[in-house]
Protein backbone atom coordinates (compact mmCIF):
# COMPACT_ATOMS: atom_id res chain seq x y z
CA UNK A 1 0.00 0.00 0.00
CA UNK A 2 1.46 3.36 -1.05
CA UNK A 3 1.99 5.54 1.73
CA UNK A 4 4.80 8.49 0.70
CA UNK A 5 4.79 10.21 -2.63
CA UNK A 6 7.42 12.30 -3.26
CA UNK A 7 6.52 14.27 -6.55
CA UNK A 8 9.83 16.48 -8.08
CA UNK A 9 8.15 19.16 -10.49
CA UNK A 10 4.70 19.67 -8.02
CA UNK A 11 4.68 23.59 -9.15
CA UNK A 12 4.22 22.82 -12.88
CA UNK A 13 1.13 22.08 -14.49
CA UNK A 14 0.96 18.90 -14.27
CA UNK A 15 2.91 18.35 -10.94
CA UNK A 16 0.12 20.80 -8.85
CA UNK A 17 -2.81 18.75 -9.96
CA UNK A 18 -0.59 14.97 -9.07
CA UNK A 19 -0.31 16.75 -5.54
CA UNK A 20 -4.05 17.65 -5.24
CA UNK A 21 -5.29 14.14 -6.51
CA UNK A 22 -2.89 12.21 -4.34
CA UNK A 23 -3.70 13.81 -0.98
CA UNK A 24 -7.35 13.68 -1.73
CA UNK A 25 -6.58 9.40 -2.20
CA UNK A 26 -5.14 10.18 1.89
CA UNK A 27 -1.57 9.93 0.50
CA UNK A 28 1.27 11.48 2.27
CA UNK A 29 2.65 13.79 -0.12
CA UNK A 30 5.97 15.44 -0.69
CA UNK A 31 5.65 18.28 -2.96
CA UNK A 32 9.34 19.63 -3.52
CA UNK A 33 9.80 23.23 -4.56
CA UNK A 34 13.10 24.70 -5.76
CA UNK A 35 14.59 26.33 -2.61
CA UNK A 36 15.12 29.76 -4.62
CA UNK A 37 11.68 29.49 -6.44
CA UNK A 38 10.52 33.48 -6.79
CA UNK A 39 7.08 31.89 -5.24
CA UNK A 40 8.49 29.46 -2.35
CA UNK A 41 5.77 31.20 0.05
CA UNK A 42 3.29 30.88 -2.39
CA UNK A 43 3.26 27.40 -3.24
CA UNK A 44 4.25 26.78 0.69
CA UNK A 45 0.67 28.14 1.50
CA UNK A 46 -0.23 26.32 -1.27
CA UNK A 47 0.57 22.46 -0.86
CA UNK A 48 0.01 23.21 2.81
CA UNK A 49 -3.18 24.26 2.77
CA UNK A 50 -4.40 20.98 0.97
CA UNK A 51 -2.74 18.80 3.10
CA UNK A 52 0.44 17.78 1.35
CA UNK A 53 4.02 18.18 3.25
CA UNK A 54 6.91 20.72 1.29
CA UNK A 55 10.15 19.67 0.52
CA UNK A 56 13.12 22.44 -0.25
CA UNK A 57 15.86 20.48 -0.16
CA UNK A 58 18.35 21.85 -3.34
CA UNK A 59 19.31 19.73 -6.35
CA UNK A 60 22.55 18.65 -5.20
CA UNK A 61 22.99 14.55 -5.04
CA UNK A 62 24.34 14.16 -1.14
CA UNK A 63 21.29 16.53 0.21
CA UNK A 64 18.55 14.76 -1.77
CA UNK A 65 20.00 11.62 -0.53
CA UNK A 66 19.40 12.64 2.59
CA UNK A 67 15.72 13.43 2.05
CA UNK A 68 15.15 10.25 0.22
CA UNK A 69 16.65 7.99 3.36
CA UNK A 70 14.53 9.90 5.43
CA UNK A 71 11.16 10.02 3.67
CA UNK A 72 11.81 6.48 2.35
CA UNK A 73 9.19 7.51 -0.42
CA UNK A 74 6.83 4.37 -1.89
CA UNK A 75 6.03 6.35 -5.57
CA UNK A 76 8.54 9.42 -6.40
CA UNK A 77 7.15 11.34 -9.68
CA UNK A 78 8.90 13.20 -11.93
CA UNK A 79 7.17 16.00 -13.32
CA UNK A 80 9.71 18.64 -14.51
CA UNK A 81 11.10 19.29 -18.26
CA UNK A 82 11.96 22.17 -20.38
CA UNK A 83 10.29 23.37 -23.53
CA UNK A 84 12.21 24.01 -26.49
CA UNK A 85 11.74 27.71 -26.99
CA UNK A 86 13.30 28.16 -23.80
CA UNK A 87 16.18 25.72 -24.60
CA UNK A 88 16.74 27.89 -27.36
CA UNK A 89 17.47 30.67 -24.84
CA UNK A 90 18.95 29.19 -22.10
CA UNK A 91 22.38 28.71 -21.05
CA UNK A 92 24.16 25.48 -20.04
CA UNK A 93 22.58 25.38 -16.99
CA UNK A 94 18.79 25.41 -18.41
CA UNK A 95 18.60 23.53 -20.99
CA UNK A 96 17.56 19.53 -22.09
CA UNK A 97 20.56 18.09 -21.04
CA UNK A 98 20.85 19.76 -17.66
CA UNK A 99 16.85 19.27 -16.51
CA UNK A 100 15.35 16.54 -18.86
CA UNK A 101 18.39 14.11 -18.27
CA UNK A 102 21.01 15.61 -15.86
CA UNK A 103 18.06 16.49 -12.32
CA UNK A 104 16.78 12.93 -13.23
CA UNK A 105 19.52 11.00 -13.16
CA UNK A 106 20.81 13.45 -9.95
CA UNK A 107 17.14 11.70 -8.48
CA UNK A 108 17.90 8.50 -9.39
CA UNK A 109 21.32 7.98 -8.05
CA UNK A 110 19.77 9.59 -5.56
CA UNK A 111 17.63 6.69 -4.48
CA UNK A 112 20.54 4.25 -5.51
CA UNK A 113 22.65 5.99 -2.54
CA UNK A 114 19.88 6.14 -0.38
CA UNK A 115 18.66 2.39 -0.84
CA UNK A 116 15.58 3.72 -1.83
CA UNK A 117 13.56 1.48 -4.13
CA UNK A 118 10.29 3.65 -4.90
CA UNK A 119 8.22 3.20 -7.73
CA UNK A 120 9.18 5.86 -10.04
CA UNK A 121 6.63 7.77 -12.44
CA UNK A 122 8.23 9.81 -15.76
CA UNK A 123 6.61 12.00 -17.52
CA UNK A 124 8.19 12.05 -21.28
CA UNK A 125 6.27 12.85 -24.51
CA UNK A 126 4.91 11.26 -27.23
CA UNK A 127 7.43 10.67 -30.58
CA UNK A 128 10.58 9.92 -27.53
CA UNK A 129 13.15 7.49 -29.42
CA UNK A 130 16.59 7.03 -29.80
CA UNK A 131 16.46 7.84 -33.29
CA UNK A 132 14.72 11.30 -33.40
CA UNK A 133 15.90 13.88 -35.17
CA UNK A 134 15.04 17.01 -32.29
CA UNK A 135 17.56 16.57 -29.11
CA UNK A 136 14.58 17.22 -27.37
CA UNK A 137 13.02 13.59 -27.94
CA UNK A 138 16.60 12.09 -28.16
CA UNK A 139 17.55 13.34 -24.48
CA UNK A 140 14.07 12.15 -23.09
CA UNK A 141 14.94 8.69 -24.64
CA UNK A 142 18.71 8.63 -22.83
CA UNK A 143 15.84 9.35 -19.28
CA UNK A 144 13.87 6.34 -20.31
CA UNK A 145 16.80 4.34 -20.85
CA UNK A 146 17.99 4.96 -17.33
CA UNK A 147 14.94 4.37 -15.63
CA UNK A 148 14.70 1.47 -17.26
CA UNK A 149 18.82 0.54 -16.17
CA UNK A 150 18.00 1.24 -12.70
CA UNK A 151 16.35 -1.48 -11.21
CA UNK A 152 13.25 0.17 -10.02
CA UNK A 153 9.59 -0.72 -10.99
CA UNK A 154 8.60 2.44 -13.40
CA UNK A 155 5.57 3.90 -15.49
CA UNK A 156 6.69 5.94 -18.07
CA UNK A 157 4.15 8.36 -19.76
CA UNK A 158 4.20 9.16 -22.96
CA UNK A 159 0.94 11.80 -23.96
CA UNK A 160 0.86 14.07 -26.96
CA UNK A 161 0.25 18.07 -26.35
CA UNK A 162 -0.64 18.84 -22.72
CA UNK A 163 -2.63 22.01 -22.30
CA UNK A 164 -5.29 23.99 -21.04
CA UNK A 165 -7.20 27.21 -19.97
CA UNK A 166 -5.45 27.03 -16.77
CA UNK A 167 -1.94 27.46 -16.97
CA UNK A 168 0.04 30.16 -15.44
CA UNK A 169 1.45 31.59 -18.35
CA UNK A 170 -0.60 31.80 -21.99
CA UNK A 171 0.91 29.88 -24.05
CA UNK A 172 -0.55 30.64 -27.91
CA UNK A 173 0.83 28.69 -30.07
CA UNK A 174 0.50 25.81 -27.68
CA UNK A 175 -3.19 26.06 -27.38
CA UNK A 176 -3.42 26.01 -31.76
CA UNK A 177 -1.15 23.14 -31.95
CA UNK A 178 -3.60 21.36 -29.08
CA UNK A 179 -7.00 22.41 -31.34
CA UNK A 180 -5.52 21.15 -34.25
CA UNK A 181 -4.21 17.88 -32.93
CA UNK A 182 -7.74 17.60 -31.44
CA UNK A 183 -9.25 17.82 -35.01
CA UNK A 184 -7.12 15.52 -36.55
CA UNK A 185 -7.72 13.44 -33.73
CA UNK A 186 -11.68 13.80 -34.69
CA UNK A 187 -11.16 12.88 -38.43
CA UNK A 188 -9.25 9.80 -36.98
CA UNK A 189 -12.40 8.62 -34.90
CA UNK A 190 -14.61 9.23 -38.09
CA UNK A 191 -12.94 6.61 -40.04
CA UNK A 192 -12.29 3.97 -37.07
CA UNK A 193 -9.17 4.72 -35.26
CA UNK A 194 -9.91 5.41 -32.06
CA UNK A 195 -6.97 4.30 -30.50
CA UNK A 196 -4.67 6.53 -33.00
CA UNK A 197 -7.27 9.26 -31.65
CA UNK A 198 -6.69 9.38 -28.55
CA UNK A 199 -3.28 8.55 -28.88
CA UNK A 200 -2.83 12.38 -30.41
CA UNK A 201 -5.31 14.00 -29.10
CA UNK A 202 -4.41 16.90 -26.42
CA UNK A 203 -5.16 16.29 -22.52
CA UNK A 204 -5.46 19.06 -19.71
CA UNK A 205 -3.62 18.96 -16.87
CA UNK A 206 -6.40 17.17 -14.94
CA UNK A 207 -6.97 14.61 -18.08
CA UNK A 208 -2.86 13.11 -17.67
CA UNK A 209 -2.65 13.39 -13.57
CA UNK A 210 -5.84 11.53 -13.00
CA UNK A 211 -4.39 8.69 -15.38
CA UNK A 212 -0.82 9.19 -13.66
CA UNK A 213 -1.93 8.46 -10.35
CA UNK A 214 -4.57 5.85 -10.77
CA UNK A 215 -1.91 4.12 -12.90
CA UNK A 216 1.03 4.72 -10.30
CA UNK A 217 -1.70 3.11 -7.64
CA UNK A 218 -2.53 -0.27 -9.53
CA UNK A 219 0.40 -2.58 -7.62
CA UNK A 220 0.16 -4.46 -11.37
CA UNK A 221 1.08 -1.60 -13.00
CA UNK A 222 5.07 -1.41 -13.16
CA UNK A 223 7.16 -1.89 -15.88
CA UNK A 224 5.41 -0.56 -17.93
CA UNK A 225 5.02 2.39 -21.04
CA UNK A 226 1.79 4.45 -21.12
CA UNK A 227 1.47 6.05 -24.96
CA UNK A 228 -1.29 8.32 -25.35
CA UNK A 229 -4.14 6.05 -25.83
CA UNK A 230 -3.20 4.48 -21.90
CA UNK A 231 -4.03 7.47 -20.78
CA UNK A 232 -7.73 8.53 -21.35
Amino acid sequence: MTRTAFVAGATGYTGRAVVRLLTERDIDVVAHVRPDSSRLQEWKSHFTEIGARVDTTPWEKAQMRKTLQREEPDLLFYLIGTTRARDRKSNEDNSYEAIDYGLFKLLLDACEEAGAEPRVVYLSAIGVRSSARSAYYRVRWRAEEKLRDSGLAYLIARPAMITGPNRDEIRVLERAGGMLADVASGGLRLIGASRLADRYRSRTNVELATALVEHALEPESAQVVLEGEDLG
